[in-house]
């Protein structure tokens, strides 16, 4: 009986040490891939909320020669707007706004075009305003053109029913909610923000000053990768939105041609190929110097998050995200085998 029990004992020993020391298949393979690539940023990969990899690789300064730490901030260019359309939707499920509302309601445009222009419309990209001094680009809502202003737009009624900038409401947000390493670049009190490169066709590097130079609503909010796997964490459990608002965040309004995926599907700042929200929902973003993705797959509980600080190939944006698509094709094949689609 003693001997049965130490085999046993021994037995769950192995077994419990083994589970400590393996790492699931999907970080397995992304470490790969993340090895044998030129990535310089920070990985992470969240699977039932806890972290199965995070993993930095680089340089935060490449003439420095100073390495990445996977707390280090990037700008997270386009991944800007679902945080500024879950600000917007916030004061929708407050009563503040209604998303058909005009926008004259809140702006004083001298455009005739406020008056048919909805909330909605900027949120999904449909409205057509290339510049507010001039006519629109097509008939509002008859078509899906990608547009940093309007994004801004939003911001500036955020302002005016809150009574506050942008950089207040965005900032109180973030701490209220335990973002505590997500800012918008006016608010100072942030460090560790790495530098940004455009890879040259020597394999040299340049420095990029223009990474903050976008609307900040839009294209230009600073982040880590823990902070994004908590947002993402947040966003799809319903505690920033409720679930009924979140099913309104993950519905078609459009159809955008995408660089990297081609034909995809616009829902309210995320983005998800037709009838698979459930299967990969989030976004890419990319300001100068600065690629990333924000994706989460609900099928799996599965939340990734790449951040990198140099820009390649930058005449074939499929090039340029090369390893983040790679590494959410293994995430999406996972998914789609869960979902049975």
């Amino acid at each position: 009986m003693k001997k049965v029990l130490v085999l046993l004992s021994f037995s769950l020993i192995i077994t419990f040490y083994g589970c400590i020391k393996s790492k699931p298949a999907l970080a397995e393979e992304v470490e790969l891939i993340v090895n044998n690539s030129e990535f310089n940023g920070v990985v992470l990969i969240s699977q039932n909320n806890e972290q199965s990899l995070l993993k930095a690789k680089g340089f935060a300064d490449i003439e420095k020669r100073v390495p990445l730490k996977t707390s280090d901030l990037f700008v997270i260019g386009s991944i800007s707007k679902q945080i500024t359309a879950v600000l917007i939707l916030k004061e929708f499920e407050k009563g503040s706004i209604t998303l058909h509302d005009p926008i004259s309601k809140y702006l004083k445009l001298a455009q005739p075009w406020s008056n048919t222009i909805t909330i909605h419309h900027l949120l999904t990209h449909t409205h057509g305003i290339v510049d507010v001094n001039q006519d629109l680009a097509f008939e509002v809502g008859s078509q899906f053109q990608y547009s940093q202003l309007g994004y801004e737009l939003l911001a500036n009624i955020l302002e005016k029913v809150k009574g506050q900038s942008f950089q207040e409401i965005s900032t109180a947000f973030f701490r209220e909610n335990g973002l505590m390493k997500t800012f918008h670049p006016a608010d100072t009190t942030y460090s560790d923000l790495v530098k940004g490169y455009i890879q040259n066709s020597d394999s040299t590097f340049t420095f990029e000053t223009t990474s903050l130079e976008n609307y900040v609503p839009a294209g230009a909010l600073i982040s880590n990768v823990e902070d994004l796997q908590l947002w993402n964490k947040l966003l799809y459990s319903g505690v920033l939105v409720n679930f009924e608002t979140l099913e309104l965040m993950k519905t078609r309004y459009a159809t955008r041609e995408h660089p990297i995926f081609g034909k995809v599907e616009y829902g309210y700042g995320l983005l998800f190929k037709d009838g698979q929200a459930n299967v990969e929902v989030g976004a890419f973003g990319y300001a100068p110097a600065f690629v990333s993705a924000c994706y989460y797959y609900p099928e799996i509980k599965t939340s990734i998050v790449v951040l990198e600080n140099v820009a390649r190939n930058l005449e074939d944006f499929k090039k340029t995200f090369a390893v983040h698509s790679e590494i959410m094709a293994l995430a999406k094949q996972a998914a789609l085998k869960e979902s049975g689609l």
